[in-house]
């Protein structure tokens, strides 16, 4: 009797529960896997940053495979399933709806939970680069800084600072907008084009230039004029004292018609115009330079500016005070400290010298 009780005991058992277990099992071990890859790495597996650029026509599976070669995420192929299939994404990273990659450039970490990292490169909010330019800059000095952060190219850039119809369209007098790119700290988004870079800097030089009232009433012709030659005193003042004290001495070799002899002028012809390296000394065959830029062999103020020149130099060019001062020369190069005088005896009279160090910026 026992034996017919234990052979009807096991015909009854319900062996297909087998492999439902078994599928049981293996999803539950699949779910752990995916929602531990999806979580955010703790802080005791040293977070990572990554400035991520999405370009055109990037697929799923290469971002995936540089997220998780950055140590982004913990697994590459986690990411790809819910990055291509939304069930994947909704049920186990918790989005909120489809992922659709978005170009761009983007700063991403690795505390981030994949589904953080699929609403941000869904979103398009890309990254600002933020990038400050100094007083003094030049133009293609300005777009080196542009391309090496990433907002636009060089060459772009440089493009649009020479373009005849955006010179026109804010009716500056000149070959280009050398003068007019004004120093501050701009937020970019990635891969501008030029053009609108060049427009949030000129733009902003006119917005600025409203602080100064002997600059607001003046024709194009007169504000190129106090541009230009703010642009030369940018480069030659290091204390913001003797700003107008150097404007003074060039409006009055500009009143005789003498040449304004600024080596500054001599470093763009020797560096933006000829591309050779910045100089540490200016020599006697530099100042032999054929150039309009050569303010050693012409009277006059260069054609365009040299430099793109702050509010002190601005005011200082058109609010120079009445001196009688033809000459400076520096005489304590630590601080940038000069010395005025009237006539060239006085100048000579302790040596001259000129710094390199502010126009090398």
């Amino acid at each position: 009797m026992k034996n017919n009780a234990e052979k009807k005991n096991s015909k009854s058992f319900p062996f297909f529960i087998l492999p439902l277990i078994a599928f049981l099992l293996a999803f539950l071990i699949v779910t752990f896997s995916f929602s531990y890859s999806c979580k955010a790495k703790t802080a005791s597996e040293n977070r990572v940053e990554y400035r991520l650029k999405v370009p055109h026509g990037m697929n799923s599976k290469s971002l995936s495979d540089i997220l998780y070669n950055e140590g982004i995420i913990r697994s590459g192929k986690v990411f790809y399933l819910g990055a291509r299939f939304p069930f994947f994404a909704k049920v186990f990273a918790g989005a909120s709806s489809s992922f659709s990659l978005k170009s761009g450039i983007y700063r991403l970490s690795s505390d981030m939970s994949v589904k953080e990292i699929y609403e941000i490169l869904s979103s398009g909010k890309q990254e600002y680069i933020k990038i400050t330019f100094p007083e003094g800059l030049t133009k293609s000095k300005i777009g080196i800084r542009l391309e090496d952060e990433g907002v636009c190219s060089k060459n772009d850039f440089l493009e649009a600072c020479s373009n005849p119809l955006l010179l026109k369209k804010y009716d500056i007098p000149s070959e280009n907008f050398e003068g007019y790119l004004f120093p501050d700290t701009y937020f970019f988004t990635p891969m501008m084009s030029g053009e609108a870079v060049l427009s949030l800097m000129v733009e902003n030089f006119f917005e600025h230039i409203k602080d100064i009232p002997a600059l607001n009433n003046l024709s194009m012709a007169d504000l190129d004029y106090n541009v230009r030659l703010a642009s030369i005193v940018e480069r030659e003042y290091r204390l913001d004292e003797e700003a107008p004290l150097i404007a003074s001495v060039f409006k009055n070799r500009l009143k005789y018609n003498w040449g304004l002899y600024s080596c500054a002028t001599i470093e763009y012809i020797i560096t933006e115009i000829e591309g050779r390296p910045h100089p540490d000394v200016i020599t006697y065959k530099d100042l032999q330079i054929d150039s309009p830029y050569n303010t050693y062999k012409w009277a006059g103020l260069p054609p365009t500016g040299i430099s793109n020149p702050g509010l002190t130099a601005l005011k200082a060019a058109v609010n120079a005070p009445k001196t009688k001062y033809f000459y400076f020369r520096l005489v304590n190069e630590e601080i940038g400290k000069h010395v005025f005088t009237e006539d060239f005896s006085q100048h000579i009279s302790e040596g001259y010298s000129y710094s390199t160090k502010k126009s090398g910026r």
